[in-house]
């Protein structure tokens, strides 16, 4: 699918001709005092033929980062204004989880293991649906921005499924140091964006409910990167030298988790480059006894790490990513600065 300037762009019942600039806010559901909960949208239609991307956040309600990334780029007015094709800017898909600081929709379920939806299913079901048929579905790419789960902290990272090649041009051309090819998992909305033929990458990184400045900046560059890799956006006034840096699949990744409970000091930092067999840190219990030992099962970098350091036997505590010379992917991290010129 590709937009075109005879096209007829219709989101939310709002009408958006080639050229022009509207928010919008679709309708999803009332709380119980009858307030009216919508999704707000931005639609931006270049003059000139192109691709339609869609960039959302927030489809865990306490990931925040995504939001602040989003306007940052509606807040380039002069890029934006040069575009060819549509932009469909998404702040805050989970409008419920968001207003209340917490990742779940009120019935405790997770929005995203509930795509395609139905408009006769729950009300996860029924945002994921609106979220599909009104943005979605109209567009020929997809970029969806993450944080991790409370309490934990990832490196900035892109997950997508590579056995798409036009998935993997994208995610090369994101321009983070460490690419996940990862398996698509049921109901997700990158499940579902496949299941319509729509390459789609997952951008990951810092902590729900905290902006996290280098977070922020790497996730707008590499929007813009992609936008630049997909003929929206030419290169003229945005500056992204950074993003030419080579980017690295990783091979797997594991979760090392707490053998014990206890109180965890941390030995290591997230992206941090781990040998088989080091020490990421110790678990004791309240007296600093009961010393337990928690280590690397192979090479690799640190991608994920627990920041609540009180944790329970089973606990998940580092994500390591494995790669074929985890040294060089180390080095690509440390010089990895994040920010963009203006």
């Amino acid at each position: 699918m590709t937009t075109t300037s005879k096209q007829e762009l219709l989101v939310g019942g709002v009408s958006i001709a080639p050229g022009k600039r509207k928010q919008i806010e679709i309708p999803v559901a009332k709380l119980f005092d009858y307030t009216e909960m919508t999704i707000p949208v931005e639609v931006i239609r270049g003059k000139e033929d192109g691709p339609t991307l869609f960039v959302s956040a927030a489809i865990h309600g306490d990931e925040i980062n995504g939001v602040e990334t989003i306007k940052r780029l509606l807040a380039r007015k002069k890029t934006l204004a040069r575009i060819k094709g549509t932009l469909i800017a998404v702040p805050i898909v989970n409008v419920f989880g968001f207003n209340r600081n917490i990742r779940y929709l009120p019935d405790r379920r997770d929005l995203n293991r509930c795509f395609p939806g139905s408009d006769l299913g729950s009300l996860a079901g029924q945002l994921a649906h609106i979220f599909m048929s009104e943005v979605v579905t109209k567009c020929t790419h997809g970029i969806d921005l993450h944080t991790a789960a409370i309490h934990r902290n990832n490196l900035p990272q892109i997950r997508a499924c590579l056995n798409d090649s036009e998935t993997e041009r994208l995610a090369m051309a994101f321009g983070v140091p460490v690419v996940i090819d990862s398996n698509i998992r049921d109901g997700s909305l990158r499940q579902a964006a496949a299941d319509n033929g729509i390459p789609m990458l997952l951008f990951e990184g810092g902590e729900a409910l905290r902006y996290d400045e280098k977070v922020i900046n790497s996730s707008l560059r590499g929007i813009l990167s992609v936008m630049q890799a997909i003929g929206m956006i030419a290169g003229k006034g945005v500056s992204l030298s950074q993003q030419k840096k080579e980017a690295f699949i990783a091979k797997s990744s594991y979760w090392v988790r707490a053998p014990h409970s206890g109180s965890l000091r941390v030995s290591k930092q997230i992206g941090g480059r781990v040998k088989k067999n080091e020490l990421l840190g110790v678990l004791s219990d309240p007296f600093g006894g009961g010393r337990v030992e928690v280590r690397a099962r192979s090479t690799g970098i640190i991608i994920g790490i627990v920041t609540l350091p009180l944790v329970s036997s089973g606990d998940a505590l580092f994500h390591i990513a494995t790669f074929e010379d985890a040294k060089e992917v180390g080095d690509r991290v440390e010089e990895f600065d994040g920010f963009i010129e203006n």
